[in-house]
């Protein structure tokens, strides 16, 4: 007959049974303790909603005293680091179309003489405002900039170019977003979040449900190999992403308005090799884990970095080197400048190859790891 009270006797054991399961299962202890480590790591250094040394391509057609001295004092305020000048504006469009510079600056012929005349030259500043958050603050430091920049230069008998107005003007032109609006930035990105999320965990639940009901001794039973196994079990899954980035398509064009100016087939394309990646890593994840509850801690796990570095919530150029290059081996990098790229900039299959062959090679490492890991035999 059991007591009706309270029994600390029986408490304490129920306890001590408690984490005596939590030390045999490792995965999840593990999780316990990374989690919360891998979170303050990330916000507290590798966020930053301020990004500096941008990177800025010139394309300048006057070297004279003055130019140079813009260009330094632009590198003065930490938010631009000239990379490269280039011969021509074509040079400059194609390093804006595959995001390997933030801006452009064209400084044009004859910028001194008619700024020595009197005649308020203009700089043309070209931005890749598909991030608006990444450019706003880098572009507010150039309008207080152009009022200061040339005072040494314009000493003694030039003094009178340093009246109220600016001597030069610099012309912003926000390239594919020049309204700044934040879900032509948002939205699309999600359809990477959302193919990360669902495309993992799908795959890494549908192997270990197997497994705790017992199915899959009947599947180990057969002779199917492993490479039909695995790509057997893809292949619905593949279809379920492509139906889930049609709706997203829809909802972001007629509910959003966000403008679709690249190559449909493009897109899907490159949403057909990121489930893959992603499909990949699921098969990976569920030879590690024994059950469904690992399974979803695996997806979380690889999913928190995924959300953070990859640049979807935060500028990934305001990141530290170390989070960058952690950023860089992640598909969802990849796949949100390819996304961004199609529907904002109109890019073609040329400016996706940057992006293109590290989801590949990703991809690539995931099957042959989840075909290494596969087991024939029940453990």
């Amino acid at each position: 007959m059991t007591s009706r009270y309270f029994s600390w006797s029986r408490w304490w054991g129920i306890v001590v049974k408690e984490f005596i399961q939590l030390r045999r299962d490792r995965l999840t202890f593990g999780m316990i303790v990374m989690i919360p480590i891998i979170q303050l790591v990330l916000f507290g250094y590798a966020i930053n909603s301020d990004p500096k040394y941008l990177p800025t391509a010139v394309l300048s057609a006057d070297n004279s005293p003055f130019a140079r001295s813009f260009l330094r004092s632009m590198e003065n305020t930490n938010y631009f680091r000239l990379v490269k000048n280039i011969r021509n504006e074509a040079e400059a469009e194609r390093l804006l179309a595959i995001g390997e510079v933030q801006f452009v600056l064209t400084i044009p012929e004859n910028f001194s003489r008619k700024l020595l005349r009197g005649e308020n030259p203009v700089i043309l500043l070209e931005a890749d405002a598909t991030d608006p958050v990444a450019t706003g603050n880098a572009l507010s430091a150039i309008n207080s900039l152009v009022q200061t920049a040339l005072n040494r230069d314009l000493l003694a008998g030039l003094h009178f170019l340093q009246g109220k107005s600016p001597p030069f003007e610099v012309r912003i032109h926000r390239r594919y977003n020049p309204e700044g609006i934040t879900q032509y930035n948002i939205v699309p990105g999600l359809m990477g979040v959302i193919l990360t999320m669902t495309m993992i965990m799908m795959t890494a639940l549908a192997v270990t449900r197997e497994r705790e009901r017992g199915t899959m001794e009947n599947l180990l039973a057969t002779p199917a190999r492993p490479a039909e196994v695995i790509t057997g079990k893809i292949v619905p899954y593949i279809m379920i992403g492509l139906i889930q980035v049609t709706l997203i398509l829809l909802l972001a064009h007629f509910l959003f308005s966000v403008p679709i100016l690249g190559n449909v087939a493009l897109l899907y394309a490159a949403v057909l090799l990121f489930i893959a990646a992603n499909l990949s890593l699921g098969i990976t994840f569920s030879t590690f884990a024994r059950n469904q509850l690992q399974a979803m801690q695996l997806t979380f796990f690889f999913f928190l970095p995924s959300l953070l570095l990859s640049g979807f919530m935060f500028p990934f150029r305001g990141m530290p080197n170390w989070a960058q290059n952690i950023g860089e081996v992640l598909p969802l990098t990849h796949f949100l400048r390819l996304v961004r790229g199609i529907l904002l900039k109109g890019n073609t299959a040329v400016d996706m190859l940057p992006s293109v062959w590290p989801i590949a090679l990703f991809m690539l490492a995931g099957m042959a790891l989840a075909l290494k890991l596969y087991r024939k035999t029940l453990d």
